[in-house]
């Protein structure tokens, strides 16, 4: 299972609206839970079974709650037993999919998808 998710408090008292040392305390859960994981500009992603996503899910969020009295929670999941090393997996299917692409260019315009 890969899980996708965004976590920040509301109603802090940063001045600045900033909300680094939030996703900070968020992220050093996510890390020092073992599991498989990378972090962007906008979410963190973590791979495992159900219950240990959840649960990291879960204490990164309380983290995130002593930061303000509000959290808010954004996650998009990838439920697909029986597989794993997709964290990395999907990536590396889709950028052999765009060399193949690059390799192969189509010449018909119509089938090329809008921006």
């Amino acid at each position: 299972m890969l899980i996708a998710f965004s976590v920040a408090p509301s109603g802090g008292d940063q001045p600045d609206g900033s909300v680094h040392d939030a996703v900070a305390a968020a992220v050093r859960i996510v890390r020092e839970s073992g599991l498989p994981n990378r972090t962007g500009s906008m979410f963190t992603e973590l791979e495992g079974e159900w219950d240990e996503v959840m649960d990291v899910v879960r204490r990164a969020t309380e983290a995130v709650g002593a930061f303000g009295p509000r959290v808010s929670l954004v996650l998009k999941a990838d439920i697909r037993p029986g597989h794993t090393g997709e964290l990395t997996g999907k990536v590396e299917r889709l950028e052999a999919a765009l060399e193949g692409q690059a390799a192969h260019p189509s010449t018909d315009s119509s089938s090329t998808a809008a921006p």
